[in-house]
Protein backbone atom coordinates (compact mmCIF):
# COMPACT_ATOMS: atom_id res chain seq x y z
CA UNK A 1 0.00 0.00 0.00
CA UNK A 2 1.14 3.85 -0.96
CA UNK A 3 1.89 5.02 2.08
CA UNK A 4 -0.33 8.44 0.97
CA UNK A 5 -2.96 5.87 0.24
CA UNK A 6 -6.41 7.33 0.93
CA UNK A 7 -7.78 4.83 4.21
CA UNK A 8 -10.54 7.42 4.57
CA UNK A 9 -13.95 8.17 2.94
CA UNK A 10 -16.67 10.32 3.94
CA UNK A 11 -19.35 8.00 2.57
CA UNK A 12 -17.95 4.55 4.71
CA UNK A 13 -20.63 3.41 6.98
CA UNK A 14 -19.89 3.38 10.48
CA UNK A 15 -21.72 1.58 13.18
CA UNK A 16 -23.91 3.15 15.15
CA UNK A 17 -24.24 1.71 18.35
CA UNK A 18 -26.59 1.93 21.85
CA UNK A 19 -25.07 3.02 25.39
CA UNK A 20 -24.23 -0.82 25.93
CA UNK A 21 -22.67 -0.95 22.29
CA UNK A 22 -25.16 -3.21 20.66
CA UNK A 23 -25.28 -2.56 17.09
CA UNK A 24 -28.62 -0.02 15.64
CA UNK A 25 -27.45 0.06 12.15
CA UNK A 26 -25.16 2.56 10.00
CA UNK A 27 -24.61 5.49 8.34
CA UNK A 28 -21.93 7.50 6.60
CA UNK A 29 -18.71 8.79 8.39
CA UNK A 30 -20.21 12.67 7.65
CA UNK A 31 -23.76 12.17 8.82
CA UNK A 32 -22.47 10.28 12.25
CA UNK A 33 -20.40 13.78 12.96
CA UNK A 34 -22.68 16.32 11.75
CA UNK A 35 -24.53 18.94 14.21
CA UNK A 36 -24.77 17.55 18.09
CA UNK A 37 -22.88 13.53 16.23
CA UNK A 38 -24.71 10.26 16.55
CA UNK A 39 -23.16 7.28 18.73
CA UNK A 40 -21.02 5.53 16.45
CA UNK A 41 -18.14 2.86 17.43
CA UNK A 42 -14.58 4.01 17.19
CA UNK A 43 -11.12 2.71 19.13
CA UNK A 44 -8.18 4.61 19.81
CA UNK A 45 -4.37 3.15 20.14
CA UNK A 46 -1.91 4.23 22.05
CA UNK A 47 1.78 2.72 21.11
CA UNK A 48 5.06 3.19 23.51
CA UNK A 49 8.63 2.38 22.98
CA UNK A 50 10.94 1.06 25.11
CA UNK A 51 11.44 3.43 27.02
CA UNK A 52 8.32 4.56 27.62
CA UNK A 53 7.49 7.15 25.84
CA UNK A 54 3.80 7.67 23.91
CA UNK A 55 4.17 7.98 20.04
CA UNK A 56 1.62 11.06 19.67
CA UNK A 57 0.65 12.31 15.92
CA UNK A 58 -0.36 15.44 14.52
CA UNK A 59 -3.51 15.08 12.54
CA UNK A 60 -3.45 15.94 9.30
CA UNK A 61 -4.52 19.91 8.01
CA UNK A 62 -7.15 17.66 5.43
CA UNK A 63 -8.97 16.59 9.04
CA UNK A 64 -12.47 18.28 8.95
CA UNK A 65 -12.66 17.98 13.26
CA UNK A 66 -9.50 19.10 14.87
CA UNK A 67 -6.66 19.52 12.08
CA UNK A 68 -3.14 20.22 13.33
CA UNK A 69 -4.31 18.98 16.65
CA UNK A 70 -2.01 16.36 18.66
CA UNK A 71 -3.89 13.05 19.15
CA UNK A 72 -2.63 9.82 20.39
CA UNK A 73 -0.89 7.33 18.25
CA UNK A 74 -3.77 6.18 16.14
CA UNK A 75 -7.78 6.41 15.88
CA UNK A 76 -10.50 5.88 13.66
CA UNK A 77 -13.85 3.78 13.65
CA UNK A 78 -14.02 -0.27 12.92
CA UNK A 79 -16.11 -1.04 8.95
CA UNK A 80 -19.19 -3.05 8.92
CA UNK A 81 -18.33 -6.57 10.02
CA UNK A 82 -15.18 -5.60 11.48
CA UNK A 83 -14.32 -6.29 14.81
CA UNK A 84 -12.45 -3.30 16.88
CA UNK A 85 -8.91 -5.18 17.44
CA UNK A 86 -9.21 -6.15 13.82
CA UNK A 87 -9.95 -2.08 12.77
CA UNK A 88 -7.62 -0.81 15.44
CA UNK A 89 -4.54 -3.17 14.14
CA UNK A 90 -5.75 -2.32 10.26
CA UNK A 91 -5.75 1.45 10.99
CA UNK A 92 -1.92 1.00 12.68
CA UNK A 93 -0.67 -0.45 9.80
CA UNK A 94 -2.68 2.05 7.47
CA UNK A 95 -1.24 5.02 9.30
CA UNK A 96 1.46 4.66 10.47
CA UNK A 97 2.84 1.24 8.87
CA UNK A 98 3.24 -0.46 12.48
CA UNK A 99 2.25 -3.85 13.12
CA UNK A 100 1.53 -4.28 16.58
CA UNK A 101 0.31 -6.52 19.40
CA UNK A 102 -2.53 -4.05 20.92
CA UNK A 103 -4.04 -5.26 24.21
CA UNK A 104 -7.62 -3.98 24.77
CA UNK A 105 -7.63 -1.51 28.09
CA UNK A 106 -11.38 0.01 28.26
CA UNK A 107 -14.25 1.22 26.62
CA UNK A 108 -16.14 5.20 27.20
CA UNK A 109 -18.32 7.11 25.58
CA UNK A 110 -17.68 10.80 25.07
CA UNK A 111 -19.16 13.73 22.63
CA UNK A 112 -16.63 16.79 21.74
CA UNK A 113 -18.06 19.21 19.47
CA UNK A 114 -15.13 21.02 17.44
CA UNK A 115 -17.16 24.62 16.80
CA UNK A 116 -20.08 24.24 14.61
CA UNK A 117 -17.78 22.79 12.56
CA UNK A 118 -19.29 18.99 13.61
CA UNK A 119 -19.25 16.97 16.69
CA UNK A 120 -17.17 13.45 17.81
CA UNK A 121 -19.97 11.32 19.58
CA UNK A 122 -18.50 7.94 20.39
CA UNK A 123 -18.58 4.83 21.91
CA UNK A 124 -14.45 4.01 21.70
CA UNK A 125 -12.11 1.07 22.72
CA UNK A 126 -8.92 1.98 23.85
CA UNK A 127 -6.31 -0.72 23.32
CA UNK A 128 -2.51 -0.13 23.98
CA UNK A 129 0.98 -1.73 22.46
CA UNK A 130 4.57 -1.57 21.71
CA UNK A 131 5.39 0.70 18.73
CA UNK A 132 8.35 -1.42 16.88
CA UNK A 133 9.67 -0.83 13.80
CA UNK A 134 10.07 1.77 11.14
CA UNK A 135 7.48 4.75 11.44
CA UNK A 136 6.14 4.88 7.61
CA UNK A 137 3.09 7.78 7.99
CA UNK A 138 0.28 8.20 5.50
CA UNK A 139 0.04 11.69 4.93
CA UNK A 140 -3.66 12.15 4.28
CA UNK A 141 -3.90 11.01 7.99
CA UNK A 142 -1.00 12.87 10.03
CA UNK A 143 1.02 15.65 9.30
CA UNK A 144 3.70 15.05 11.86
CA UNK A 145 4.66 12.49 14.84
CA UNK A 146 6.77 12.57 17.80
CA UNK A 147 7.62 10.72 20.77
CA UNK A 148 7.08 12.30 24.37
CA UNK A 149 7.27 11.39 27.79
CA UNK A 150 4.62 11.11 30.09
CA UNK A 151 5.89 14.25 32.13
CA UNK A 152 6.37 16.02 28.74
CA UNK A 153 2.67 14.82 27.52
CA UNK A 154 1.11 15.80 31.23
CA UNK A 155 2.82 19.09 31.11
CA UNK A 156 2.20 20.19 27.43
CA UNK A 157 -1.88 19.09 28.09
CA UNK A 158 -1.56 21.46 31.35
CA UNK A 159 0.18 24.78 29.49
CA UNK A 160 -1.41 24.23 25.99
CA UNK A 161 -4.98 21.70 26.40
CA UNK A 162 -6.23 23.42 22.98
CA UNK A 163 -2.92 21.53 21.14
CA UNK A 164 -4.47 18.06 22.30
CA UNK A 165 -7.42 16.39 21.06
CA UNK A 166 -10.54 16.07 23.82
CA UNK A 167 -10.64 12.29 23.37
CA UNK A 168 -6.90 12.14 23.67
CA UNK A 169 -7.64 14.17 27.16
CA UNK A 170 -10.41 11.91 28.45
CA UNK A 171 -8.67 8.49 27.56
CA UNK A 172 -5.30 9.29 29.01
CA UNK A 173 -6.48 10.53 32.63
CA UNK A 174 -8.40 7.07 32.58
CA UNK A 175 -5.13 5.12 31.60
CA UNK A 176 -2.89 7.05 34.34
CA UNK A 177 -6.05 6.15 37.18
CA UNK A 178 -6.83 3.12 36.59
CA UNK A 179 -4.39 0.95 34.09
CA UNK A 180 -1.43 2.34 34.11
CA UNK A 181 0.73 -0.79 36.06
CA UNK A 182 -0.47 -2.73 33.01
CA UNK A 183 0.38 -0.45 30.65
CA UNK A 184 3.88 -0.29 32.35
CA UNK A 185 4.32 -3.69 31.88
CA UNK A 186 3.87 -3.63 28.36
CA UNK A 187 6.48 -1.52 26.99
CA UNK A 188 8.75 -3.23 29.62
CA UNK A 189 8.11 -6.47 28.16
CA UNK A 190 10.31 -7.58 24.73
CA UNK A 191 9.11 -8.65 21.85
Amino acid sequence: MSRDAIVSFDDEPLILVDAQDGVLGYDTKVNCHEGEGILHRAFSVFLFNDEGKLLLQQRSRQKPLWPLVWSNSCCSHPRRNEESPDAARRRTREELGLTSELQFLFKFTYRAAFGDVGTEHELCSVFVGKAEGEIQVNANEINCWKFVSVEELESEMTLHPDQYSPWLKLEWAKMRSEHWPAIQRIWASRG
